[in-house]
């Protein structure tokens, strides 16, 4: 099933930028607002991406053209060439703001549904007393980008962790070979909208913090790592070109 026209074979930041011009999006009050496009399906057709700041907490908002989170992948039956679609706020910040080894890529957060695997040992989305069938269900997670030549020319994936090495990985990673985090972070749906709350350390220095918003598709590789997770498809960018705009509010 193809949802989306705009496609690419590999993504990355040279993709993305060649996708929209410059002024696809525009900042008010700290916000990127997109433009609406027929192309795009609603639910992943960006109108605003936003985030709002109380002390060391940050929500980030996503506003959509449809119900966000009413479309979800279909099942592939296994876990190489799995599909996973995605909301995605890349950030500014250093990865070690929540506790990756630092200067290793993007740091972003994620809202994910992928129904062929469980990436949240530690929680039962469903709670019908099974902590790993819950892949379907919408859930967040931190993610550490990096562009990654194996994905495609220019294409971008979670960092993949090398065979013997021990990078430093926050406390709720969950055991994947790749900087991805599962901290429990809730979204929320209403609507058009989807929300993620987070919470930061009390030494984070979120008063520079910039921010886009993305939806995407990405994909595990068949033969499972190196790399495990790629991008494959970028179906909006509320900036146009990943240029981070949006500021706290």
């Amino acid at each position: 099933m193809r949802l989306f026209p705009l496609t690419f074979a590999t993504v990355g930041l040279s993709a993305i930028a060649a996708h929209a011009d410059s002024n696809h999006a525009v900042q008010q009050q700290g916000a990127v607002i997109s433009p609406p496009a027929e192309t795009i399906t609603a639910s992943f057709d960006i109108l605003a991406a936003h985030a709002h700041r109380n002390a060391n907490q940050v929500t980030f908002h996503m506003t959509t053209n449809g119900v966000a989170g009413a479309e979800q992948p279909d099942p592939n039956g296994a876990l190489g060439g799995a599909p996973v679609w995605s909301y995605v706020w890349p950030t500014s910040l250093d990865p070690s703001a929540v506790g990756f080894e630092e200067e290793t890529g993007i740091l972003a957060l994620a809202a994910t549904s992928h129904p062929d695997f469980d990436d949240t040992p530690l929680l039962d989305e469903n709670r019908d007393g099974d902590p790993a069938n819950d892949g379907l269900i919408w859930h967040s997670h931190w993610v550490v980008l990096t562009p990654t030549p194996d994905c495609g020319d220019g294409a971008l994936a979670v960092r993949d962790i090398p065979e013997g090495t021990t990078p430093k990985l926050p406390a709720t990673w969950p055991g994947l070979p790749i900087f991805l985090d599962s901290p429990g972070f809730t979204p929320l749906f209403d609507g058009p909208e989807i929300s993620v709350n987070v919470g930061f350390a009390s030494d984070v220095d979120l008063a520079e913090m910039s921010y886009d918003g993305v939806t995407a598709a990405l994909r595990v590789n068949a033969n499972i790592h190196a790399p495990l997770l790629c991008v494959t498809d970028v179906f909006d960018v509320a900036s146009g070109d990943l240029s981070l705009p949006g500021a706290l509010n």
